[in-house]
């Protein structure tokens, strides 16, 4: 099964997906658009392609575990990829694709840590900050999912 994680934000939107196994980060990327429905759509799509049978959108909450206005936005904007994959999946053989919200805090701030050990900074960075907290959710994920079976 793959699974893609995805880093909402207001002008860019971080993207990873997993290997068929859904055990290693394969791919990521980055969308640059403030249009929210034609970044949902996008990622449909190409989670649709890719055979991705699970979307999972960070969910940045406060760090007392509240839910604020950006996690509000996240839970927003995978609703609005819930529609668009159900009506994917109505047009076609599969199941669908399942949207789940995870909790990613202090995700971005970890994306940022790590793009400075590795030496990168100005435009570089601001280019892959998403992709790469996009990947700490998908890894953090997958360990969760891995952690559940070893039990």
């Amino acid at each position: 099964m793959r699974i893609m994680a995805i880093d909402y934000g207001d002008a860019r939107t971080g993207v990873a997906v997993s290997d068929a196994s859904s055990t290693l980060v394969g791919d990521t990327w980055v969308i640059s658009s403030r249009r929210e429905d034609d970044v949902a759509r996008s990622i449909v799509e190409e989670a649709t392609t890719r055979g991705v049978s699970r979307i999972v959108v960070g969910l940045p909450k406060n760090m007392d575990g509240s839910v604020g206005p950006r996690a509000e936005k996240s839970e927003h904007f995978a609703g609005i990829m819930r529609s668009l994959a159900g009506q994917a999946s109505l047009s076609s053989d599969s199941d669908g694709i399942e949207i789940v919200m995870w909790d990613e805090r202090l995700t971005t701030m970890s994306a940022h840590r790590i793009l400075t050990e590795a030496g990168k900074f100005g435009k570089k960075r601001k280019n892959t900050v998403d992709a790469v907290a996009a990947s700490l959710i998908l890894e953090n994920y997958l360990a969760y999912l891995n952690r559940g079976s070893a039990n």
